[in-house]
């Protein structure tokens, strides 16, 4: 489903009013099936500096905390969660918690449910 700007975002994700996503490139965002972006986290699909745009996709049923920063060109797997502050660097695979700066998966094997929820 496309929505404002051509984002690709799924019509069950949540969207916390206080997220930033990427307008300078939105075509980039694709934000799957019950995932949830928490307030203040920042979603980039472009660096200016290097003019570099890429696509960054978030999988479903994920959560992305608050003030999380994910840069451009990133693919996060279904089921993981990214927690409050973290700045994410890398791919993340599925089914993985990940913290810190830059984040780093710190439990693999976790299923979540709607909106990131852990349920395993």
């Amino acid at each position: 489903m496309t929505c404002a700007f051509g984002m690709t975002i799924d019509k069950t994700a949540r969207i916390s009013f206080g997220a930033k996503l990427d307008k300078t490139h939105p075509k980039g965002i694709y934000i799957g099936a019950e995932s949830y972006v928490a307030s203040g986290a920042l979603i980039f699909t472009h660096d200016y500096c290097r003019s570099f745009y890429a696509d960054t996709i978030i999988g479903k049923n994920c959560f992305i905390g608050a003030n999380a920063t994910i840069l451009p060109g990133i693919k996060i797997g279904d089921h993981v969660v990214v927690g409050s502050g973290a700045v994410v660097t890398k791919d993340i695979p599925s089914n993985s918690i990940v913290v810190g700066n830059p984040a780093r998966i710190i439990c693999d094997n976790v299923v979540t449910g709607m909106f990131g929820k852990i349920v395993k």
